[in-house]
């Protein structure tokens, strides 16, 4: 059940990931466009922050890695997450009367906009590593095996999101309903946390 817990939270990730990529050329748009500048400076944004998350996370998870401590991840995105939708216009009227030049305004809009949560996110792969590799010999399998759910949920929040929710909904409602995913996940992942230990010892006692 924990393995589960782990996978399905690798999963939630990666779908939000992408789903909130996608969303950034929408939310640019309308004072930057959507020229290959801004989608130049959204990937370059994710791409640069998804490695620091990568580094991080995996730097974090030797400290005694744990679900309860996973599990804060998602809140921690949720939280920061949440106001993106109701503070990106200021933002970018900021960056805009400031920065003419289309090439470094949007880029600058996405580094104020998107690197924090993206971070936060891209901490989850490495630490989710941690907690279910236990040995040398089966670290490549594990590794393979949640970058692929993390992957097949980035993937499917793609689609999701660009064939979908755009279309459905507004760009705030996507982003909070989002922003509520990650923290029920979280929230979920620290209850488990509390509830597995208490189990164990039952099982213990019984046998």
């Amino acid at each position: 059940m924990r393995t589960a817990v782990i996978f399905l939270l690798a999963f939630t990730g990666g779908f939000t990931i992408m789903s909130i990529e996608l969303l950034g050329g929408r939310i640019l748009a309308p004072f930057f466009g959507s020229s290959i500048y801004v989608w130049g400076s959204i990937i370059t944004v994710f791409m640069a922050s998804l490695s620091l998350g990568y580094l991080w996370g995996g730097r974090w998870s030797l400290n005694h890695p744990n679900l309860r401590r996973f599990s804060t991840l998602f809140i921690g995105a949720a939280i920061v997450l949440y106001p993106l939708g109701l503070a990106s216009e200021g933002i970018m009227e900021f960056v805009f009367e400031r920065i003419e030049d289309p090439r470094f305004g949007s880029l600058s809009a996405a580094i104020l906009l998107f690197t924090v949560p993206t971070v936060i996110l891209g901490m989850i792969s490495p630490y989710s590593v941690s907690l279910l590799v236990k040995t040398r010999e089966e670290s490549g399998r594990i590794a393979g095996l949640l970058y692929f759910v993390s992957t097949l949920g980035s993937a499917l929040g793609t689609l999701a999101t660009s064939f979908y929710f755009v279309l459905w909904f507004e760009v705030d409602t996507i982003v909070s309903s989002l922003a509520a995913t990650l923290l029920v996940m979280g929230v979920a992942g620290v209850v488990f946390s509390r509830e597995a230990p208490e189990r164990a010892l039952s099982a213990d006692a019984h046998t």
